[in-house]
């Protein structure tokens, strides 16, 4: 048996999507399945080894497409340009997650009443923005992403189980910022876990990050652990 992979193509209205997928055809019947965002970037290999290795777990790993089918950053500039409209519109980021989520639970191999999404960066962001919409999947797992809370959402109720990983000394996400995103967290009524590596950085799980002036470096035991504590997780909310 071996991991199965490829890509498939889906809508959000009239924008072209293409994520990524794998499973294991070692398993048999339906799966859970696992989305997972892309940092500011794209959808790149990055998450594609994510999917793989989900793959393996026993899971449907689904690389999803914030952007547009191939559409890439190639620098630091044009990645804030690609994200920077959901930033601003944290509805479209909604609505474009939102559309991955309505594309796995039509893949053949996927249990549609066991859904979960993770996201690195900009993904972290976007995986805790689909669980402030309320929608009803297992869980969410922010790896450094993002914490601000969206201003288009008011009086949420989070069904989904909530892990955030993050670096103590991310600079993109400052203190305040976390103590009002456990706030905010605490008001939705979310089953919610923050997970705070010390002597840490933002893009903690990215082997090329090495930029301490940016605030973006690799830290292998934060990876390691961040991985085991995800894992620690997804078996909890699909046991």
């Amino acid at each position: 048996m071996a991991i199965v992979a490829n890509t498939v193509t889906y809508l959000d209205g009239d924008v072209l999507l293409e994520a990524f997928f794998a499973f294991d055809d070692a398993f048999s019947g339906r799966c859970p399945a696992v989305l997972i965002n892309h940092a500011w970037g794209g959808r790149d290999e990055f998450v594609a080894e994510k999917a793989k290795k989900l793959a393996g777990l026993g899971y449907v790993g689904f690389a999803l497409d914030m952007y547009g089918k191939g559409v890439l950053g190639a620098s630091p500039e044009e990645n804030a340009r690609l994200m920077q409209p959901f930033m601003a519109d944290r509805a479209l980021l909604q609505k474009r997650i939102k559309a991955a989520v309505a594309a796995v639970k039509l893949m053949p191999w996927v249990d549609d009443s066991k859904i979960a999404a993770i996201g690195f960066c900009f993904g972290g962001l976007c995986v805790l923005d689909l669980a402030r919409t309320g929608e009803d999947i297992k869980g969410v797992v922010s790896f450094h992403g993002l914490l601000g809370e969206p201003d288009n959402i008011r009086d949420k109720k989070i069904k989904a189980k909530v892990l955030a990983l993050h670096g103590h000394d991310d600079p993109m996400v400052p203190p305040e910022q976390v103590l009002a995103f456990e706030r905010e967290m605490t008001v939705a009524g979310a089953d919610w876990q923050l997970l705070t590596f010390g002597h840490t950085m933002h893009a903690f799980t990215n082997p090329v990050a090495n930029n301490p002036d940016f605030g973006t470096v690799y830290q292998p035991d934060a990876d390691r652990r961040g991985w085991v504590a995800m894992q620690n997780f997804l078996t909890e909310i699909f046991g």
